[in-house]
């Protein structure tokens, strides 16, 4: 008997040896192992325990049992936790403070537990020797704790190998090496836990650090052959969920069967209870219409209108057709790309490129492209077509007397007093300056002089309050009609110059009209 009990000591501290090289490999390997730490832990962990247990073994006294026992219990009971945090890891799933200090509640209790045993009974009910026996193996009556700790340390190490088992179809067969050496670490001392716990060991010993020499020498073989944990397989789910783009797996009947993380925030509404439905069922519930976005032919592109949070996002989709490898058709994918950021750019530039900066009007460039088009599509169908240009009188006394701040806020409420007298159809713009002209379709110039003169009294009888006292303001205006088909919107714009100056020679504040050759003839 002594003899089998030297050889057991002999392999338990060979299995303690194997762990602290273990953890000191890791620790100068830790900038290339992803969650080094825990691999650090749990090997530092397994050491203490395998080192704990043969000092026990190796005890002459039942108060040199207890004492080592303890010290084993600083490694045993956290070692289980730590692999399965292991195992998370390894499979990209990552574990928060908060989960694991909740995973070490029960170890810290265990260890607790142990080294005030003779208060309380919890973990052993009793230890004493057995008749025949070395002092070392000491027979143990288990209290209740210790029926909670075994609960727990079986379970981490079973959900371990579940999840690893689990992951072996989405393994390639370059990391399947890894998984089964990871599979073996945690089965084989699972295996070797659950005899112990039934009594089936052989002379009562705990075969688990035993066994962990089989398991720490096959870590060392398969981290120093085949860089195990330096180079780690990531997990299709993590990069699904992990991806800043939405995506909607759609299958070949066009039904949804999956969408990650991204998705479900940009859409709110999307919900797992809708997988099974083809994608216009799901849209016509959410909007009421079919997805707007074609799902062929492959590569087809689309933007999709979205309220999330209060506010309209805009999502780029694009839709990719995923084939077998026989070329035959397994579904589609829709990716959306959230392009908000961008699309309020773009109006934005587009908005500075179409509208004046400071009055918020056409500027001169997209009046006179729009009028344009105004005016030919008038003359095209008979209508009449006029413009009237005004601006504002006597600015530039405005300012030098006032400054140019003041002679923009002129300018901003001529424009806030004009743009309520006119209707839609109605084209406004600056036309530079202080000066700004109308494009009227469908306005022959009596209607033209018309607008022009509310405009004009409507301007003098709102002067502009400063706090150096109200300013008054007065405009003078020239409007003309077009003639004939030919006419062009710059001898247009000209003729309402002309008369714009025929205002301003008679004293300002007036309208003046360029009539037509056939008025003036009539």
């Amino acid at each position: 008997m002594d003899s089998l009990l030297t050889l057991y000591i002999t392999l338990v501290c060979v299995s303690g040896v194997f762990n602290v090289f273990l953890s000191v490999y890791a620790f100068s390997k830790r900038s290339e192992i992803p969650g080094a730490g825990i691999f650090i832990l749990y090997t530092a962990a397994l050491s203490i325990y395998c080192f704990g247990y043969a000092f026990g073994l190796a005890s002459t006294t039942l108060t040199e049992v207890k004492i080592w026992t303890t010290v084993e219990y600083i490694g045993m009971p956290f070692s289980a936790a730590l692999g399965l945090m292991l195992v998370l890891n390894y499979l990209g799933r990552n574990v928060s403070p908060k989960t694991a200090a909740a995973m070490f509640i029960i170890p810290s209790i265990t260890l607790a537990m142990v080294a005030t045993n003779d208060y309380h009974h919890l973990f052993y009910k009793a230890m004493y020797l057995r008749e025949g026996m070395p002092a070392s193996l000491v027979k143990l009556e288990i209290g209740e704790w210790y029926i909670v700790h075994g609960i727990y340390t079986f379970s981490c190490l079973l959900a371990a190998v579940v999840l690893l088992i689990g992951r072996w179809r989405q393994t390639s067969k370059t990391y399947r090496l890894q998984l089964v050496t990871l599979i073996c670490g945690q089965f084989v001392p699972m295996t070797a836990a659950f005899l112990y716990l039934l009594g089936a060991a052989p002379g009562g010993l705990d075969p688990v650090p035993i066994v962990m020499c089989i398991t720490s020498a096959l870590y060392i073989w398969a981290m120093v052959s085949a860089r195990m944990l330096t180079v780690v397989p990531i997990a299709k789910e993590t990069i699904f969920e992990s991806m800043g783009e939405g995506v909607i797996v759609l299958d070949p009947a066009e039904r949804l069967i999956e969408f990650n993380r991204a998705a479900a925030i940009m859409i709110p509404s999307l919900r797992h209870s809708r997988i099974g439905s083809t994608l216009d069922e799901v849209w016509v519930s959410l909007t009421g219409s079919p997805f707007p976005v074609a799902r062929h032919p492959d590569g087809m592109q689309g933007e999709l209108a979205w309220m999330a949070g209060g506010e309209e996002r805009c999502y780029q989709v694009r839709v990719s057709v995923v084939r077998h490898r026989n070329g035959g058709l397994a579904g589609s994918l829709l990716l959306l790309i959230d392009v908000t950021e961008l699309k309020r750019l773009q109006r934005h530039l587009e908005h500075m490129a179409f509208y004046d900066g400071l009055t918020q009007i056409y500027n001169r460039t997209q009046f006179i492209h729009r009028s344009r088009e105004m005016l030919k599509e008038s003359l095209a169908e008979g209508q009449p077509f006029s413009v009237v240009l005004f601006d504002i009188d006597h600015f530039k006394r405005v300012n030098d007397s006032f400054g140019h701040e003041t002679g923009d806020r002129l300018i901003v409420h001529v424009v806030s007093l004009c743009k309520p007298m006119l209707s839609a159809d109605m084209l406004f713009g600056r036309y530079g300056g202080e000066e700004f002209v109308l494009a009227l379709p469908s306005f022959s110039w009596p209607e033209a002089a018309e607008l022009a003169e509310r405009l004009r009294a409507a301007l003098e009888a709102e002067p502009l309050v400063t706090a150096s006292g109200p300013i008054a303001v007065t405009s003078s205006f020239g409007a003309a009609q077009a003639e004939q088909t030919g006419d062009t919107l710059e001898s247009l714009l000209r003729a309402a110059d002309e008369a714009l100056y025929v205002s301003k020679r008679g004293g300002r504040n007036r309208v003046s009209v360029h009539q037509p050759a056939k008025s003036k003839d009539s």
